[in-house]
């Protein structure tokens, strides 16, 4: 949920550093995928015996009133970063303003650039992840982007032999699984930065913000009410950040990189970081912008992956699933963005543990979630999501009609509780 001018999010650029060309350490483990045109590629964390394997999959959104808008999401995959074969990065990066796709590119380049060149991410990664989005934010400011009105928001895993440093600013959102007898549970890494968290919301009134639901600045309700239940009963009118004599910025998030005039008022980009200890129980996790998380939970996202064995299969669904939701409750979609990254034993990266306990220690995590229903439906998602692409971007499916996201065949599904104990 970006600002109340409109939601941009940014593109996913062919070198985009997270595309493993030009990194030839990240290994494809097979041809294109015929959905999402992606290799399937994998990399090792030789420190612990590991392999990621992982995909990714950015979509443009439907905007019925900005045909010729871009997608604003964007998303970065670094590899053995400071030449260390256990060190990997994943981030997505979903801009917003008139300028939210150069502001997504930009922060996606020079925060993974910034993190590479410091000598202390190795030994102190939360030091090193606040001085890279600090750096990172100055420097959008100075650069010849106007971010007065744009930005981004940013979450990213930073993969250091058994353990993940999660950095977030803003209200995009990381999410492990945790294998616990025969179900798959999810487990937040980010807390989504909104006004909704009551911390946000008096740090920001704080800093002079005044707090108010669209409605209540243009008058329809009582501005003296400052209580919101949550961010699934408030449905789309979610409480903003507004200046104290103007109608704007009208942020619905709390931190972000870039908004300068909205960083005025109490919107910073100083990152909140969890750690994670790996375990083998530790299945997968999922890096998504929130067009994604909009309308899906965090444990119908974790369903949804463990359905697959092919993370790329398990992006289309998801990207699907999500594009479908968007049309049932609006007339346009969010851009959608995520990534897939499946932890394996490298000496056994069939086999999936059935034992060990889940240790989580993290500054911030949390279990919020928009829609608590896990009940999806993946058929009615790719028909749906195919119809509205057909009707309402013919033009751009024409160009490249492989872009088009289809739900694989229920074949390539498996289910989604384990066994074993």
């Amino acid at each position: 949920m970006g600002c109340v001018h409109g939601k941009c999010c940014n593109r996913h650029s062919s070198t985009s550093d997270g595309d493993s060309r030009g990194h030839p350490e990240a290994a494809c483990v097979g041809n294109k995928h015929v959905l999402t045109q992606r290799a399937l590629e994998a990399i090792s964390v030789p420190s612990h015996n590991l392999k990621l394997q992982y995909s990714a999959l950015t979509q443009r959104g439907y905007y019925p009133d900005s045909p010729d808008k871009e997608n604003q999401d964007s998303f970065c995959i670094r590899t053995q970063i400071q030449g260390n074969p256990s060190v990997h990065f994943f981030g997505v990066f979903d801009g917003h303003g008139l300028y939210g796709a150069e502001c997504s590119n930009f922060v996606k380049d020079r925060l993974v650039e910034i993190l590479a060149n410091d000598p202390s991410l190795l030994n102190d990664p939360v030091k090193a992840y606040t001085s890279a989005f600090s750096r990172t934010n100055s420097e959008l400011h100075s650069s010849k982007i106007d971010d007065s009105m744009s930005g981004t928001t940013a979450i990213t895993v930073l993969v250091n032999g058994d353990k993940i440093y999660v950095a977030n600013v803003g209200d995009s959102r990381a999410v492990i699984a945790v294998k616990r007898g025969n179900r798959i549970i999810a487990e937040d890494l980010s807390k989504d930065q909104t006004p909704f968290r009551k911390d946000e919301y008096e740090r920001v009134k704080s800093c002079g913000a005044r707090v108010l639901s669209v409605d209540q600045v243009e008058g329809y309700m009582d501005p003296n009410i400052q209580t919101w239940d949550d961010e699934e009963s408030q449905g789309g009118d979610p409480p903003r950040l507004w200046v104290q004599n103007g109608m704007y910025p009208g942020t619905a998030f709390t931190r972000s990189v870039g908004d300068s005039t909205a960083e005025t008022i109490g919107v910073i980009a100083d990152p909140e970081v969890s750690i994670v200890q790996l375990t083998p129980n530790h299945l997968f996790f999922v890096v998504a912008s929130d067009g994604v998380f909009e309308f899906l939970s965090s444990q119908a996202v974790v369903d949804m992956v463990a359905q697959y064995n092919d993370p790329r299969d398990a992006c289309a669904a998801i990207a699907g699933e999500s594009y479908k939701l968007w049309l049932e409750h609006e007339n346009r979609t969010d851009d959608i963005t995520i990534i897939i990254v499946h932890i394996k034993n490298s000496s056994s990266p069939g086999a999936v543990a059935t034992d060990g306990t889940a240790q989580v220690n993290r500054n911030q995590v949390s279990s919020r979630t928009r829609r608590e229903s896990s009940g999806f439906s993946i058929g009615s998602g790719s028909e749906i999501y195919r119809s509205a692409r057909s009707e309402f971007s013919d033009q751009q499916l024409s160009v490249n009609r492989s872009a088009a996201i289809v739900v694989p065949s229920p074949s390539h599904q498996r289910s989604s509780e384990l066994s074993g104990g």
